[in-house]
């Protein structure tokens, strides 16, 4: 079975925004590094359409900065499924499903493959309480936001999750990444 992996930046005091951080070279290369292990990303369709079609460009033009080149090759290059019932264009990476994310990702999971990335936050609390996520990559960034959307609303999940820290990195910018194993 393969190992669905959650990923996400967040903020000291918990909210989840990518316009809150300031990326370094180092933390697009641990991004980058993330997905050497990773052939299919699963998406909701906010998160989807905020990471595309940007970072494509990005790897076409070369746009961006050697990290960010290198992170938009990866990115781009890896078949991508994304949960929305409004999303009407699909290309040759990207497939939409209409409907049950939960269990279109079990689906996904029991099939052979590298691991599956997984790079939403509306769906999380239901793929949590599913069972389906086996690892949480959480890159915490030195702000304090005070405003945005938190990874799990108030009274979302019913049940303790019990993780295990497996690693900690520290990049210079501030940025602390948490890698946890589900128990």
């Amino acid at each position: 079975m393969r190992t669905v992996k959650f990923g996400m930046n967040i903020s000291l005091d918990g909210y989840c925004d990518h316009t809150i951080g300031n990326p370094s070279e180092e933390l697009m290369d641990y991004f980058t590094a993330m997905m050497d292990d990773v052939d299919l990303l699963f998406f909701g369709r906010v998160m989807y359409q905020m990471m595309f079609p940007y970072w494509s460009d990005v790897a076409r033009d070369k746009s961006g900065s050697a990290a960010e080149n290198r992170f938009a090759e990866r990115l781009s290059a890896i078949d991508r499924v994304v949960a929305s019932t409004t999303l009407d264009s699909e290309d040759a990476k990207t497939r939409i499903v209409r409907s049950n994310p939960a269990e279109e990702l079990l689906k996904l999971k029991q099939q052979s493959g590298k691991k599956i990335a997984i790079d939403t936050v509306s769906m999380l609390p239901e793929l949590v309480k599913a069972g389906l996520i086996d690892e949480f990559y959480l890159v915490i960034h030195p702000v304090i936001a005070g405003q945005g959307r938190h990874l799990f609303p108030a009274g979302s999940l019913h049940e303790l999750v019990q993780l295990k820290l497996t690693e900690t990195k520290t990049f210079q910018n501030g940025c602390v990444a948490h890698h946890y194993l589900k128990q």
